[in-house]
């Protein structure tokens, strides 16, 4: 009964949060501020959404295709079909289940393709890897970018970065010392978890056994580029905000990044969090968030139409499973 109320909650509260921020959003701006956010929604030019929209299929179909990349050194040849399909149902469940998309994606590879669930789910676990190195680039360029003005913000409201990291570096140890006792441990909870993370491990060493790891980069700086366009595209979308300069952009993108994950599928945060980021540069509110509502909007009607068609076709196209 427990786990089934804690399962609803982790669904509800994050919607509900999104929900309460947009209501908060709307609620605290004057009706001149909302009638400027929705002029600035609704002028907004179709043709750069459409090219947002294909940035971001070819993320997705990258993102796919690397994926055989790791799968290949353990012996599985899937479909790219049945690869692509699940990588699309993922990003579909995320707006149901925060985080629950790479789960339900390994299974559903798992399942139409006869893999291991612990080998399918090690792969994903490396592809995070992979993509958690990609964001830390991107964090470090936009750092690069607008050092001067980031500064001044840290320094305005008294953080230090410096003590940040050190608590980051703290977490890490302190991490890494539990999982050095549980893997010392002879209890049996820990040798099933212990057993589990061996299959993890496989699949995450299959990026080290990899015949094509250039293919491999390829691809993974292809993917990060196409997030890249695919987010900068929507600038033109705001007249307000064309000759807004690609370091802003950098900065807004690396926030949203961290934002999409605090809701389902970022709802109610994403465009908040990418229009306060805007404000520290001296752009309007309205303009940074009608950016954001629209670089939001844009990939999730995405994600909905595909993903929903893949969620209906997967299991049609693999019937006899």
């Amino acid at each position: 009964m427990k786990k089934s109320i804690i399962k609803i909650l982790k669904i509800i509260l994050p919607l509900t949060l999104g929900v309460f921020l947009i209501w908060y959003s709307l609620n605290s701006a004057t009706p001149q501020e909302r009638q400027d956010l929705l002029d600035n929604i609704t002028a907004a030019n179709p043709w750069f959404i459409l090219l947002s929209m294909l940035f971001g299929l070819l993320s997705h179909l990258s993102r796919a295709y690397r994926w055989s990349y790791l799968l290949e050194p353990m012996g599985y040849k899937p479909k790219f079909s049945n690869q692509f399909m699940a990588v699309m149902v993922a990003y579909l469940a995320n707006f149901g289940v925060p985080r629950s998309g790479e789960i339900l994606r390994g299974v559903s590879l798992s399942t139409y393709e006869d893999i291991p669930f612990e080998k399918v789910f090690g792969t994903i676990i490396s592809e995070r890897i992979a993509d958690f190195i990609m964001l830390l680039l991107v964090v470090g360029i936009a750092m690069i970018m607008q050092t001067d003005d980031l500064l001044a913000y840290f320094q305005n409201n008294q953080i230090n970065p410096i003590l940040t990291f050190g608590v980051l570096l703290a977490i890490l140890a302190f991490g890494v010392i539990v999982l050095k006792l549980i893997k010392r441990s002879k209890h049996g909870i820990f040798v099933k978890f212990k057993n589990f993370a061996k299959g993890l491990l496989e699949g995450m060493r299959s990026i080290l056994k990899m015949k094509n790891k250039w293919g491999f980069l390829f691809h993974t700086l292809f993917i990060w580029i196409m997030y890249v366009l695919m987010f900068y595209v929507i600038i033109f979308t705001v007249p307000e905000l064309a000759n807004t300069s690609f370091g802003i952009v950098m900065v807004a993108f690396v926030v949203g990044s961290f934002a999409i994950s605090a809701t389902n599928g970022g709802i109610g945060v994403y465009p908040i969090a990418i229009g306060a980021s805007m404000m520290l540069f001296g752009i309007d509110k309205q303009d940074g968030e009608a950016f954001g509502w629209i670089a939001w909007g844009t990939q999730t009607l995405l994600i909905v139409i595909v993903g929903g068609l893949s969620f209906l076709f997967l299991p049609i196209l693999n019937g006899k499973k």
